[in-house]
């Protein structure tokens, strides 16, 4: 008999709990869980604060590891970090004596890269993120949006299949986290990498996911999974203003915020 494979990049949570601590003392973060997230689906996960979205994305990372269950990515497991998953954390981890190139070149360098390859390679993806002419800057030079942007390079260089975002806007002014949301968007819409994407911003997870998973309260446990489908592609500043003022758009936005509103209850 010939065993059927999974798709290689399909995530799958299997009963999947975290707890901190032992005994009477434990904190139960996260309640049993399955989920399954698709090759490619962007998943916008939200909920009310300390519900375990971060945990849950630090699960997947492989910088935690569940107290039962298991995590699955294709036919693998989930027993420690690895380079198919990049992760963007919300303030930029960047190294500030180095320029904004050697930053986003690291990846690649650990990794054996040619000279030439990671400085193409580099070059191509600063390009992509609005940075090409800021690459000799060392990041402390940058505003908090062009670090941002430039975390986001140091993750896209290495070509991960699943990207990890906690929060990654969250710091930034209003401006600024609309324009890298689009750029967001646009680079997800070109190159269909699976996004799983923690914010607590309702705007935010609707106009970005193709899926919006609501969280309750901790122990944190999935309790609404909704598919979105807005009327266009919201990748520039007119056509996003379009969408976020249609209809569509504003009744996920209720929908979702009761539901996190309940969640407390």
């Amino acid at each position: 008999m010939t065993g059927t494979r999974t798709a290689p990049d399909r995530v799958e949570f299997s009963g999947v709990s975290k707890a901190y601590g032992d005994g009477a003392t434990a904190v139960r973060a996260v309640d049993t869980t399955d989920l399954t997230i698709e090759p490619g689906e962007f998943v916008s996960l939200v909920g009310p604060s300390g519900c375990g979205k971060t945990t849950v994305l630090q699960m997947l990372a492989g910088f935690e590891q569940p107290t039962s269950g298991s995590i699955r990515i294709g036919d693998d497991v989930v027993t420690g970090p690895g380079p198919e998953r990049g992760v963007v954390f919300q303030k930029p981890n960047l190294f500030p004596w180095k320029s904004v190139r050697a930053n986003v070149e690291l990846g690649p360098r650990l990794r054996g890269a040619s000279k030439q390859d990671r400085r193409a390679r580099a070059e191509n993806i600063l390009d992509m993120v609005g940075l090409a002419d800021f690459a000799d800057r060392r990041t402390y030079e940058l505003s908090g949006g062009m670090q941002q942007r430039a975390q986001i390079a140091r993750v896209l260089v290495n070509d991960p299949r699943i990207i990890l975002m906690d929060e990654p806007f969250g710091a930034l002014d209003a401006l600024t986290r609309e324009k890298l949301q689009l750029e967001l968007l646009s680079i997800w819409r070109e190159h269909h990498r699976t996004v799983l994407f923690v914010t607590h911003s309702v705007d935010e997870a609707v106009l970005l996911g193709t899926r919006v998973l609501v969280m309750s309260a901790r122990p944190g446990r999935i309790m609404h999974d909704i598919p979105i489908e807005l009327p266009e592609d919201a990748t520039d500043e007119g056509r996003s203003a379009a969408v976020r003022t249609s209809a569509e758009f504003t009744s996920y936005k209720e929908k979702i915020a009761s539901a996190i509103y309940h969640a407390h209850s």
